[in-house]
C-alpha cells in the first residue's frame, strides 16, 4: 500500500506541470511554420549551432520523437553541426520537462538544467562539424545536393505534389488558413494524442521507480557511491543502453535523489539518458558518419560531467537546495486543482491505451479475415 499511496502522491504531483508543459508544447507544434527550422539551420557554422540548439531546446519532440525530424533536417539540407545540436537540446530539455523538474527537483534543477542541456548541445555540435568541415570534399557537396533534390521531389512539401494535391497536400499554400479556435484545437489534440502517446510509457515506469526507490530503498544504499566522480560515471553507463525522454527522466532522477545520490549526478543522468540512447548514437553514426559518434559522445558526456561536478559544488558552497516538493504541495497548488488535473490525466492516458488496444484488435481481425 506503501508503494502505491508513494506512486499515486507523485503522480499527482506531476499532474498539473506536465499537462502545462504538454499544452504549451502543443501550442510551439502549431504555431511555429513548417518551415521555420530548415530556413535557418542550413549552414554550418557557431550560430547556426547555437540557433538549432536554442530552437530545439523548447521543442514538443522526445527521444523517439526527435528521430525523424533530425533525419528530416539533414535530408533536407540542415548541417552536421546544426543537426546534432537539434539531436541533443531537443530530448535533453522542453517546455514540459522543466515545468515538471521545478517541482519534482526544486527551482535550481529547473533553470541548470536547461542550461547544461543548451550547453552540452553547443558543444557537441561544434565538435561534429569540426570533424565536417576536415573531411569536406566537392564529392559531398554534391551528394547533399543530390539528397536536396530528391527530398524535394518526394517531400509532402513538394510544389508539383501541392499543385497536383491541392486538397489533400498538408502544406498546400492555397488552403484555407485555419482560425485561432481550430489552431488551438489542434494544439491541444496534438498534447493529448502524439505528444503525450511518446512519453506516458516512460513517464509511468520513472514514476513507479521513483516511488519503489521511495518506499523500499533506504538512504546509505546507494549514497555510499552517490556522489563525485564514480557517481556520475555510473549513471552515465546506467543511461545509455535506455529509451527516455527529459520528462520521463526527472522523476526517475527524483528517484535517484531521494534514495543518496548527488545532484550532480542526478543532472548527468538527465544529461546522457535522453540524449545518449542506443538508438540516436545510430542515426548519428548512418546520417553524419561514424567519426561523428565520438565527437557526439565526447560533447554529451564531457559537458554533463563538468555541469555535474558545477552543480555539487553550488549546492555545496551557495547552500542552493535540492530537493523534491513533496513537503511543500499546497504550498504550491490547492489540492482540489492537483486532484482536477491527475483525475483528467490518467483519463487521457486510458483512452490511448484503449484507443491503442482497439486499434490493435482491428488491424488483426483484418489480418485474420
Amino acid at each position: 500500500m506503501d508503494l502505491l499511496n508513494n506512486f499515486w502522491q507523485l503522480f499527482l504531483l506531476s499532474a498539473p506541470w506536465l499537462m502545462l508543459g504538454l499544452l504549451i508544447a502543443g501550442l510551439l507544434n502549431v504555431y511555429l511554420p513548417a518551415n521555420f527550422l530548415n530556413k535557418h539551420l542550413g549552414k554550418e557554422g557557431f550560430w547556426t549551432t547555437v540557433k538549432a540548439a536554442l530552437i530545439g531546446a523548447p521543442m514538443p519532440l522526445c527521444s523517439c520523437g526527435v528521430i525523424p525530424a533530425a533525419i528530416g533536417l539533414r535530408r533536407a539540407g540542415a548541417s552536421k553541426s546544426a543537426t546534432t545540436a537539434f539531436l541533443v537540446s531537443t530530448p535533453e530539455t522542453g517546455v514540459d520537462s522543466v515545468s515538471v523538474s521545478y517541482v519534482l527537483l526544486g527551482p535550481f534543477m529547473a533553470i541548470i538544467r536547461p542550461i547544461a542541456a543548451i550547453c552540452s548541445a553547443i558543444v557537441a555540435g561544434v565538435l561534429v562539424g569540426r570533424d565536417a568541415e576536415k573531411t569536406q570534399t566537392t564529392a559531398h557537396t554534391s551528394e547533399v545536393n543530390n539528397e536536396q533534390k530528391r527530398a524535394a521531389t518526394t517531400s509532402c512539401c513538394s510544389t508539383k505534389s501541392a499543385v497536383a494535391e491541392e486538397k489533400a497536400s498538408c502544406c498546400s499554400t492555397k488552403s484555407a488558413p485555419a482560425s485561432q479556435w481550430q489552431k488551438m484545437k489542434q494544439a491541444v489534440s496534438f498534447s493529448c494524442n502524439k505528444l503525450l502517446s511518446d512519453t506516458m510509457k516512460w513517464l509511468m515506469i520513472g514514476l513507479f521507480f521513483a516511488a519503489l526507490v521511495q518506499t523500499y530503498v533506504p538512504e546509505s544504499f546507494l549514497s555510499q557511491w552517490g556522489s563525485g566522480t564514480l557517481a556520475m560515471l555510473v549513471v552515465i553507463v546506467i543511461s545509455i543502453p535506455m529509451y527516455i525522454c527529459a520528462t520521463a527522466s526527472t522523476p526517475i532522477a527524483a528517484g535517484l535523489l531521494l534514495s543518496g545520490v548527488a545532484p550532480g549526478a542526478v543532472l548527468v543522468f538527465m544529461l546522457a539518458g535522453p540524449a545518449t540512447n542506443v538508438a540516436t548514437l545510430g542515426v548519428v553514426a548512418n546520417e553524419l558518419g561514424k567519426r561523428a559518434v565520438v565527437a557526439y559522445l565526447v560533447g554529451v558526456i564531457g559537458v554533463a560531467l563538468i555541469f555535474g561536478f558545477l552543480t555539487d559544488y553550488l549546492v555545496a558552497e551557495f547552500g542552493f537546495v535540492v530537493t523534491p516538493l513533496l513537503g511543500e504541495e499546497h504550498q504550491v497548488l490547492p489540492h482540489w486543482l492537483t486532484l482536477l488535473c491527475g483525475t483528467i490525466l490518467a483519463l487521457l492516458m486510458v483512452r490511448l491505451v484503449l484507443k491503442g488496444a482497439l486499434s490493435k484488435y482491428r488491424s488483426t481481425g483484418k489480418s485474420i479475415a
